[in-house]
């Protein structure tokens, strides 16, 4: 019980903030300034450094199925989202 009871808790967190990844890029699309497109791309990242961390804790647990193309995937895209931060501060 308390085992099935910790993979539901891991794989909640895991779901609740990979898909704010996307949703948080979808809001600064939608931005009023791009201090506030900025701001929700920094959201945007934190929540993807955090599907990365429960992205590590699944591949540390022999209970998780675990794909290493996702940590991979993941990485590109902070690296990405990264990128975007630094450029739309720069103006262009």
């Amino acid at each position: 019980m308390l085992a099935a009871r910790k993979k539901n808790i891991i794989s909640n967190q895991l779901l609740k903030s990979g898909t704010s990844i996307g949703a948080n890029v979808a809001e600064a699309q939608n931005a009023e300034s791009r201090a506030d497109f900025v701001h929700k791309l920094k959201i945007a990242a934190k929540e993807a450094r955090e599907t990365q961390y429960w992205l590590y804790l699944c591949e540390r647990s022999p209970s998780y199925p675990h794909d290493p193309k996702l940590q991979s995937t993941l990485v590109e895209l902070i690296r990405l989202i990264d990128r975007i931060i630094v450029s739309a501060k720069r103006g262009g």
